[in-house]
């Protein structure tokens, strides 16, 4: 076995286009081995935010075979007296092969003369020349570009592209861009061109030169640098799969740091304060015991910020997005949830299926049913109240701001004007779930109208005859089906969803 490295340099991509890239490149590389017989092991991929990365161990050549050579029918091929005709004769000198290896062959026809002769494989280098511009040129992202007179679409501008086999360069070109036995480090911090002999002078030089290649090594340094900012305050972050693994993706050498932003920003809400955190700048909220603090953790591709300019400006930012969200938090609350409902009419649900507020009247009438339906007689009134009031935070500033915070948002304004918890917190959390692996609501009333507002979707549009497809699905009808038979499943409910 031989190593093989490939990097593809390019422009910044996002954490989605990378987590893409090497998953195709994976899958597609095993594929085209496989397909030609080349032998391979330990095959990784490895990921930054400015390279698309494959190790590997490969055979040096194609596995040798042996291919069946068939001639003429044996009928043809020899005389009454079995000696060979002119017919087998030219085939035999046709393909150079000495008359004494060829043998007779039953084959489905019936049978013929031939002989079996081995293969020699072909190089893997040459095998990896054919198949890397095509598997490169076939990668597909979220989002794809092109530029400058090239008609090739990347997630980024590609740079250049390294690409070694027993440390010799394996010569190809993708859109003008050639291979080449060189690469650099980190594009701020040490971007000078190396030219790496093997795998470990590969990950050793680029450490040296600020890049961490692998995923996982970045994410284990992450996680000690936040634990390391947090522990004088004895605080912790609040947790966040997705947004610590576009940190992972996001940088090349990751540096940790704590920020801070002054008290009176406490008053919103933590979900308030954690989606303005992410989503404006992807900082990471700090709490304790559940309580926000007026901290944050950022993260920088850097060794250092030795002057703190970044932590300042992440600061200065950060100020002026709460300064705004509590601006939106102090003028929303100033209108209540009932005096806002009247203006659901304003906005348009779908066209024949009509407004938010025609919208609202179904859900009111399809919980009504379902309360009834489960004898949830006392539950009932909370119930249809809060399928009033589940869509009037679309009216709000802070989810024009936020959309993300559909339904919280809702739900924290209930509870601010002192509606009873089992009306805010259905209202809260009837988005969930949103997936397969998200939870479930943590009430019933939760459940119950997650379920509604997902029934009336799914029944509206599948109504209006609207095609759902594998590769269309416009109003996510799929995953509203997907929510309706898990809340069903998990929360053991019993009734008929003909009516």
């Amino acid at each position: 076995m031989k190593e093989f490295l490939l990097e593809i340099y390019t422009e910044e991509m996002p954490a989605a286009h990378i987590k893409a890239g090497l998953a195709q490149l994976e899958e597609g590389l095993k594929r085209e081995l496989t397909a030609r017989e080349v032998e391979w092991a330990e095959l990784r991929t490895y990921g930054t935010n400015r390279r698309l990365v494959v190790f590997a161990q490969l055979a040096p050549a194609q596995r040798e075979r042996e291919e069946l050579i068939i001639g003429p029918p044996r009928k043809v091929a020899f005389d009454e007296q079995g000696k060979p005709t002119p017919t087998l004769l030219g085939f035999a000198r046709a393909k150079n092969i000495p008359l004494k290896e060829l043998e007779v062959v039953q084959t489905p026809k019936g049978e013929y003369v031939g002989t079996s002769k081995k293969i020699k494989g072909s190089p893997t280098h040459q095998i990896l020349e054919e198949i890397l511009p095509i598997l490169i040129t076939s990668l597909s992202f979220p989002k794809m570009m092109r530029w400058g007179n090239n008609r090739l679409r990347f997630s980024r501008p590609i740079h250049h592209i390294l690409c070694l086999y027993g440390g010799r360069l394996i010569k190809f070109q993708v859109s003008g861009v050639a291979s080449a036995k060189f690469t650099c480090g980190h594009k701020i911090q040490a971007p000078q061109k190396f030219s790496p002999k093997d795998w470990d002078e590969y990950r050793r030089q680029l450490r040296q030169q600020a890049v961490v290649v692998d995923p996982g090594e970045r994410r284990k340094m992450i996680e000690k640098q936040m634990t390391t900012r947090l522990s004088s305050l004895e605080a912790e972050v609040y947790p966040d799969e997705e947004l610590l693994e576009k940190w992972v993706y996001d940088v090349e050498y990751p540096y940790v740091f704590l920020g801070k932003f002054p008290e009176k920003y406490l008053k919103l809400p933590l979900d308030v304060l954690s989606t303005a955190m992410k989503e404006g700048q992807s900082l990471f909220a700090v709490v304790k015991k559940r309580k926000q603090l007026p901290y944050f953790l950022g993260l920088a591709d850097t060794r250092s910020d030795r002057r703190g300019l970044i932590k300042a400006g992440n600061e200065r930012v950060l100020q002026a997005r709460l300064e705004d969200a509590l601006f939106f938090w102090n003028q929303d609350l100033k209108t209540s949830l009932e005096e806002r409902k009247r203006d659901l009419s304003r906005i348009i649900f779908q066209e024949t299926l009509g407004t938010y507020e025609d919208k609202a009247k179904r859900l009111a009438s399809i919980i009504s049913y379902l309360a009834k339906k489960l004898e949830l007689t006392q539950e009932k009134k909370d119930l249809v109240l809060a399928a009033e009031l589940a869509k009037v935070d679309l009216l709000t500033e802070m989810v024009r701001e936020f959309p993300s915070l559909q339904g919280k948002i809702g739900g924290l304004y209930a509870r601010q004007e002192g509606y009873p918890w089992p009306v805010w917190k259905a209202i809260y959390e009837h988005y969930l779930p949103q997936s397969w692996e998200d939870p479930l609501p943590s009430t019933l009333n939760g459940c119950l109208l997650s379920l509604t507002d997902k029934i009336d979707s799914i029944v509206g549009v599948i109504g209006l005859g609207v095609d759902i497809s594998g590769s269309k699905d416009p109003f996510g009808l799929r995953r509203e089906a997907q929510g309706v038979c898990k809340i069903i499943l998990d929360r053991k409910l019993n009734f008929s969803l003909r009516r």
